[in-house]
C-alpha cells in the first residue's frame, strides 16, 4: 500500500504541476506569438519589445488564477500530510 501511494500521489502531484505551469506559460506563449507576428508584419525588429507584453500576461495571470492555484497546492499538501501517518505506520 505505501510504495502504490506514493506512486498515485507522485503521478498526482505531477499532473498538478504541468497544469499549474500550462496555465501560467501557455498565454504568455500566445501573447509573443502575436507580437513576433506584429513585428515580423511591420518590419520592427526590437528584441525587447515582446518582453513586457509577456510579462504583463503573467502577472495578469497569477492575478486571475491565483486563487486557484494556491487553493490547488494548499489541497495537494494538506492531503499529504493527512496521510502521512499512514506511510508510517
Amino acid at each position: 500500500m505505501n510504495s502504490e501511494f506514493v506512486a498515485t500521489f507522485f503521478g498526482e502531484a505531477l499532473m498538478i504541476i504541468v497544469s499549474m505551469v500550462c496555465v501560467l506559460i501557455i498565454p504568455s506563449l500566445l501573447v509573443g506569438l502575436v507580437v513576433s507576428i506584429f513585428q515580423a508584419a511591420t518590419q520592427i525588429n526590437e528584441q525587447t519589445l515582446s518582453f513586457l507584453p509577456r510579462l504583463l500576461m503573467t502577472f495578469a495571470m497569477l492575478g486571475f488564477a491565483g486563487p486557484w492555484l494556491l487553493r490547488t497546492l494548499s489541497d495537494l499538501f494538506s492531503r499529504l500530510f493527512l496521510n502521512i501517518p499512514h506511510l508510517i505506520g
